[in-house]
């Protein structure tokens, strides 16, 4: 595949583009979906193909094909070339520069698992069965009315090909367990959660025993909610359900979102965003990590990149295209594994100092505005009283803005969750709109 990358950057180089990109691939997904004792879906498949990016008299084009064919490639790449002619001119567009090629990481990152071919069809099927009668493994088992799992895997390559020297190849693995649960409330409801848990080798993923008992017990946990009080709230965010909050906040890092003007974080590169918990760096050298690489999507060399320091935002996600549309130097297009400043606090020390609040489980809906930072988010979780998990809440709603939120940030708990490359941990936010009854 490597060969095919670079020979199609010849022949697009051939056909008149004065630069190419060519990323050739292969990929390969396995999962089995069982339902209430029974397989309900299987599904393998493998996708080669190679993707190319064309710059030709000063107009830009990507395109992509499955057909590998030496002789389908060159009527392919002698179209496309064509067709890019025909498109308007954006001096913008370019490669990077090669310097930026240089670089790259030598550490293993350990990003493919050896030992990927060693899981059978019979094997998937068997851990979709086992996380089936773990979810059932309980006194409260009548209450159960339907159970979901689900197993799946996958093993990528790929290789990437530029005509201005950078040559790169990545191989990754990933396997996923999961078990979804849904239960039967006195007042004729069907509250329903889910447990779900994945990592890049194998040996990295727990046990389907542990997995399907914390979907029933986080299922069963939403018996007999109601809707908490409306006010004004200190809110416990856990590892798992943060991912919704960073996500958004994020968002507003987009350099497509600064040109545009349509980020709330537009113009802030050296602002104060949040107080000084809010400490995070985008690492793409973390060893197994989900969101691990030693080059980025066009080829820059993966290098560690503080987001926020100290409350203050230091760097936005920049490639090399909007980079040039806002005169900035190009940082890296896309997020890869966040690392934060954590604290020094457990999850349930941090609910005994906040006494009384409100911890949140998971979001439900809600949206948020890029451009304003304003968001509405639906919550279910617990009331904290005392320092402990008191009644299930749900039907409730949170709003409020990112500007004055992440000053609100009382706390960073020790906890990052593992099945995410933000790899969150509990945060604590202080003022919170939250409108209930």
């Amino acid at each position: 595949m490597l060969d095919i990358a670079g020979k199609v950057v010849e022949r697009a180089q051939a056909h008149g583009a004065q630069q190419v990109a060519a990323s050739a691939y292969q990929v390969r997904e396995v999962s089995v979906q069982w339902r209430d004792g029974a397989v309900e879906k299987l599904m393998e498949a493998t996708t080669r193909g190679v993707g190319v990016e064309l710059y030709v008299d000063g107009r830009y084009a990507s395109v992509s094909t499955s057909d590998l064919r030496a002789d389908a490639l060159d009527t392919f790449l002698t179209d496309a070339v064509a067709m890019t002619r025909a498109l308007a001119p954006d001096p913008f567009r370019t490669l990077p520069d090669p310097a930026l090629y240089v670089g790259q990481s030598l550490a293993d990152l350990q990003l493919a698992d050896p030992h990927y071919g060693d899981l059978t069809a019979v094997r998937r099927r068997e851990l979709a069965q086992q996380l089936e009668q773990a979810t059932r493994n309980t006194a409260e088992s009548a209450r159960i009315l339907s159970v979901t799992t689900s197993v799946s895997d996958s093993q990528s390559q790929s290789w990437r090909v530029h005509s201005d020297g950078f040559t790169g190849e990545k191989a990754g693995t990933s396997y996923w367990l999961g078990a979804q649960v849904s239960v039967q409330d006195a007042d004729g409801r069907r509250p329903e959660d889910a447990c779900y848990a994945g990592a890049r080798w194998r040996g990295d993923v727990p046990d389907p025993q542990g997995v399907g008992e914390e979907a029933t017990r986080r299922a069963l946990s939403r018996l007999g909610s109601s809707k908490p009080e409306s006010g004004t709230k200190t809110l416990v965010v856990d590892a798992r359900a943060a991912g919704r909050v960073v996500s958004s906040l994020l968002s507003g890092l987009s350099a497509a979102g600064w040109q545009q003007k349509r980020s709330f974080l537009e113009g802030k590169i050296d602002h104060t965003i949040g107080n000084d918990l809010l400490d995070l760096t985008d690492d793409p050298l973390v060893v197994r990590g989900l969101g691990s690489r030693r080059f980025d999507g066009e080829g820059m060399a993966a290098r560690e990149m503080p987001l926020f320091a100290g409350g203050v935002l230091k760097h936005g996600f920049i490639d090399t295209y909007y980079g040039k549309k806002l005169g900035l130097a190009p940082t890296t297009g896309r997020m890869s594994n966040l690392r934060w400043r954590l604290g020094q606090r457990t999850h349930a020390e941090l609910l005994r100092d906040v006494g009384d609040g409100i911890l949140v489980t998971s979001f439900l809906g809600g949206n948020a505005n890029g451009t304003t930072g304003d968001f509405s988010w639906g919550i279910q979780g617990f009331a904290i009283r005392g320092g402990q998990i008191a009644e299930p809440i749900g039907e409730a709603n949170i709003s409020g803005n990112h500007l004055t939120l992440w000053p609100s940030l009382l706390a960073v708990g020790d906890d990052p969750y593992r099945y995410s490359a933000l790899r969150t941990p509990t945060l604590v936010f202080g003022g919170v709109s939250v409108a209930g009854r």
